[in-house]
C-alpha cells in the first residue's frame, strides 16, 4: 500500500445461521489491525463489517427455532456486534442485509444488470444445496454438494439468470492485467483455473422461499443470496441512494482497497463479484485477500465436530490482547493456522508476560525508584557500544516492521518487534542497572540514566509499532510512559531518540500478569460449560439441517476444498474374499473420484519417497503430497491426468498439507503405478 488518501477495508459479512466463534474473530482482528495502522499512518480509513441475513437456510433455521426469520437474525446479529464491541473492534460501519439502505442498493444493482442485458428469465431443473444456497448443475439426484458435502435437493423453478458465461474472457483479461487483484498466488491460480474450465450462467433469483429481497417488479422472486450479500460492500457506502451525502461517501471510498475473506468463499468473491461489477460497468475492488483456516488442534472447527472455540472464553480469562496477539503472531497469514489453549497460554507467558510486560514493568519501576518517575537524561560521555547497538537495532526494527506490516506479514512483523524486546531485556540483565544504582557515584548515576533511557526509548518504539495488534495494553504502557493518548501518535514519523527527556511517568502497574498452568484447564471447562448452555441453540440448528437434509446424510459437512489425505495415510490395499468384507453401493458413492491434471511436481525436501504436486481438478487446483517419488520423475508427471480421491480429511506430511489422494496400483516390488486413461477425459470429470 502506498499511503493513499483513503483506505477502505472490509471483512466478509458473517452469515447469521450460528453465533460467532474464533474463526470469525480472526478475520475481524486482522482487518482491525490493518485499519488501526492505516489511521496511525495518517490515512482516511473506512472499515466495514456486518451480517448476512437472508436465504432459505435462515428461513428454515428460524422455523426450527420457533421464531420468525426477523427475530432469528436480530438475535444472532446482536451477538456478532456485541462481540466486536466488547473487543474494541474499530469498525466505522456495521451493515445488515435486512436494512432498508441495503435492500434499496441490491435492487438498484439487479435493475442495472437487467437493463444492461446481463439478466434474463429462464427456468432451472436440477440439484440445489440449501446450505450453500447454490445450484449444482452437474449433480445427480441426492448427490453431495461439491462445496460442503451435504446432499443436494431436486428442485424445479422459474429463475432469473445472470450471463456469467459472457464474463469468462473479461475476467481472465482482468486477472492478467491486475496480478495483485487476488492474493495469495495459490488462490489466484485456483480462480484462473476455475474460470478457464468454463462458466455457466448463474441463477440469481429464487421462488421456493420468501426470506430475501424481492426482485424489482416481480416480487414472487427473491434475489439470490450471494448477489444480495456481495453488494453490501457498496450499499454500505450508499450505492443506490439519491442522497448527496451517500453519493459523496460512495465516490470517496469505492473501490475497496481490501476485501478480506476466508479461502472457502474465494469463488463468490473472485469470480461472481467481479463478474457482477464488470457487467454493471462499476469499478472493481483493488484486492481480494484470502486467508487460511483456523484449525483447532489440527482439525477445522465445525459444529459437527463439536470443536468450536468461543472468543468469549479467552476474553474472560486472558483478555482481548492475548487473543489478538496469538492469532496474528502464531498464524502465518495466508496459511492455515492451529489454535490450542496450551499454545495460547505458552505464547501469552513467553511473549506478553515475560516479554513486553516484563520490559515495561522493570524499566518503568526503576525509573520511578531511581529518578522519581522522570525519564532521565542519557549521558553523552558514558555511552558504550551496547547502548548504540540497541539504538541501531531499534531503527532497523522500525524499518522492517513497517515493511512487513505493509505486506500483511503480521507474524514476521511481531517476531521482529519481539527481537527488540528480547534484546533490551538481555541488555538490562547484562548491565544490571540495580547494581549500578548501588554505587551512587557521579559516573554511575550517568551510566544508570543511560541504561534506563535506552530501555525506555526501546519500549516506546515497540509499543508504537505493535499498538495495532495489542491496542489495550499498549495504550496503558503509553500512558505509563507519560506520553498521553497513543491515538495521537503519527506512525509515519516514528524514529529513535524522540523520547521527551524529563517526561513524568504515569502510574506504573503490570499489564500482563503471568498465567498459571491451571488456566488451560479453566478455559477448557468454560468451553464445555458454554457448549452445554448453548445446547438448545445447537439443537435448533441441527433440527433445521435435518429438515433440509433427511436421513442424517452429509453430517460431516466438509467443504470440498478441505478434503485432504495422502497415500501414506491409507491402509494397504486388500481384495475382499468374503462377502462380509464387501461394501454397499451407498458406501462406495460416498467416495468422490475425480480426474485431475498435474500442473506442478517437485520432490519434498528431506523425503525420498514424497512428491509435492499441484493438481487441477476443474473446480480448483489442489496441493497433493504422494509417496511416488521412487517410481516417477517429477518433470515427467507434468500434464499427466490422474485419478484422485477428492473428499478425504486433511493431512500434513513434512509440514505440507495434502488435499487429496492419488489412486495407484500397488505392485509386488512396492512401486506404485498411477491409474490413467486411454481416452481423452476432461479435467474434473467424476468417476462412477
Amino acid at each position: 500500500m502506498d499511503n493513499p488518501e483513503k483506505f477502505y477495508i472490509t471483512t466478509p459479512i458473517y452469515y447469521v445461521n450460528a453465533r460467532p466463534h474464533i474463526g470469525h474473530t480472526y478475520t475481524t482482528v486482522v482487518c482491525d489491525a490493518i485499519a488501526r495502522r492505516q489511521r496511525m499512518m495518517g490515512v482516511d480509513t473506512w472499515f466495514l463489517t456486518g451480517t448476512d441475513e437472508h436465504g432459505q437456510k435462515i428461513e428454515r433455521s428460524a422455523a426450527a427455532a420457533g421464531c420468525s426469520p426477523r427475530e432469528f437474525v436480530d438475535r444472532v446479529s446482536r451477538e456478532f456486534r456485541g462481540l466486536w464491541d466488547r473487543m474494541g473492534i474499530t469498525y466505522d460501519d456495521f451493515i445488515r442485509t435486512t436494512e432498508p439502505r441495503h435492500v434499496r442498493g441490491v435492487q438498484a444493482m439487479f435493475t442495472r444488470l437487467q437493463e444492461r442485458g446481463y439478466i434474463y428469465k429462464g427456468s432451472y431443473s436440477g440439484q440445489y444445496c440449501v446450505s450453500d444456497e447454490l445450484y449444482v448443475d452437474t449433480a445427480e439426484p441426492g448427490a453431495p454438494c461439491p462445496e460442503c458435502g451435504r446432499p443436494t435437493e431436486t428442485v424445479q423453478e422459474e429463475n432469473y439468470f445472470f450471463k456469467l458465461s459472457a464474463m469468462e474472457a473479461p475476467l481472465l483479461k482482468y486477472y492478467s492485467e491486475h496480478p495483485d487483484f487476488i492474493r495469495p498466488e495459490t488462490r489466484r491460480n485456483e480462480v484462473i483455473s476455475f474460470v478457464r474450465s468454463g462458466l455457466r450462467d448463474l441463477s440469481v433469483s429464487r421462488t421456493s422461499f420468501k426470506w430475501g429481497i424481492p426482485v424489482p417488479n416481480d416480487p414472487k422472486h427473491v434475489i439470490y443470496v450471494w448477489l444480495d450479500a456481495l453488494a453490501n460492500y457498496m450499499t454500505a457506502l450508499g450505492f443506490g441512494s439519491d442522497d448527496p451525502k451517500d453519493r459523496r461517501k460512495l465516490q470517496r471510498y469505492w473501490p475497496a482497497d481490501v476485501h478480506m475473506i476466508g479461502k472457502e468463499i474465494v469463488r463468490f468473491h473472485c469470480v461472481y463479484w467481479p463478474a457482477f461489477l464488470l457487467a454493471a460497468d462499476l469499478p472493481l475492488p483493488k484486492s481480494i485477500i484470502a486467508h487460511g483456516w483456523l484449525l483447532f488442534e489440527e482439525s477445522k472447527m465445525s459444529k459437527s465436530r463439536g470443536n468450536i472455540v468461543r472468543s468469549e472464553t479467552i476474553l474472560d480469562t486472558l483478555g482481548q490482547d492475548a487473543l489478538r496477539y496469538f492469532l496474528l503472531r502464531e498464524i502465518v497469514f495466508g496459511q492455515d493456522g492451529s489454535f490450542s489453549f496450551d499454545a495460547l497460554v505458552q505464547r501469552f507467558n513467553s511473549d506478553l508476560a515475560n516479554g513486553i510486560g516484563n520490559l515495561a514493568s522493570r524499566t518503568l519501576s526503576m525509573i520511578s525508584r531511581y529518578f522519581e518517575g522522570e525519564v532521565p537524561y542519557p549521558s553523552t560521555s558514558e555511552r558504550i557500544p551496547a547502548d548504540e547497538a540497541i539504538a541501531r537495532l531499534a531503527d532497523q526494527t522500525i524499518a522492517d516492521c513497517q515493511a512487513q506490516f505493509e505486506q500483511f506479514q503480521f507474524s514476521r512483523a511481531l517476531e521482529t518487534a519481539w527481537s527488540l524486546v528480547a534484546a533490551v531485556n538481555k541488555y538490562i540483565v547484562e548491565h544490571e542497572p540495580w547494581a549500578v544504582a548501588e554505587r551512587e557515584d557521579k559516573d554511575s548515576r550517568a551510566r544508570l540514566a543511560t541504561i534506563l533511557y535506552t530501555s525506555a526509548e526501546a519500549l516506546r518504539v515497540v509499543t508504537a509499532l505493535v499498538h495495532p495488534v495489542i491496542p489495550e495494553a499498549t495504550a496503558r504502557i503509553w500512558t505509563q510512559l507519560g506520553l498521553g493518548d497513543i491515538k495521537a501518535l503519527d506512525l509515519r514519523n516514528l524514529a529513535w531518540g524522540q523520547m521527551q527527556l524529563g517526561t513524568k511517568l504515569g502510574t506504573v502497574e503490570p499489564v500482563f500478569p503471568r498465567a498459571d498452568k491451571s488456566m488451560v484447564e479453566r478455559m477448557q471447562q468454560m468451553e464445555q460449560q458454554g457448549a452445554a448452555e448453548s445446547a438448545n441453540k445447537e439443537d435448533e440448528a441441527k433440527a433445521a439441517t435435518a429438515e433440509a437434509h433427511p436421513a442424517g446424510a452429509g453430517a460431516q459437512g466438509q467443504p470440498a476444498t478441505q478434503a485432504v489425505a495422502a497415500p501414506s495415510s491409507a491402509p494397504p490395499a486388500v481384495v475382499p474374499s468374503e462377502s462380509e468384507n464387501r461394501i454397499a453401493i451407498d458406501d462406495f458413492l460416498k467416495v468422490e473420484l475425480r480426474v485431475g491434471e498435474i500442473k506442478v511436481a517437485e520432490k519434498v525436501k528431506g523425503a525420498d519417497k514424497l512428491l509435492r504436486m499441484e493438481v487441477d481438478i476443474g473446480s480448483e487446483v489442489r496441493q497433493i503430497v504422494a509417496g511416488i517419488a521412487k517410481a516417477y520423475e517429477p518433470e515427467k508427471l507434468i500434464g499427466r491426468k490422474v485419478v484422485i480421491v477428492a473428499n478425504l480429511q486433511p493431512r500434513k506430511l513434512r509440514g505440507l498439507e495434502s488435499n487429496g489422494m492419488i489412486v495407484a496400483a500397488s505392485l509386488e516390488d512396492g512401486l506404485p503405478v498411477l491409474a490413467g486413461f486411454l481416452e481423452d477425459v476432461p479435467v474434473g470429470a467424476k468417476l462412477k
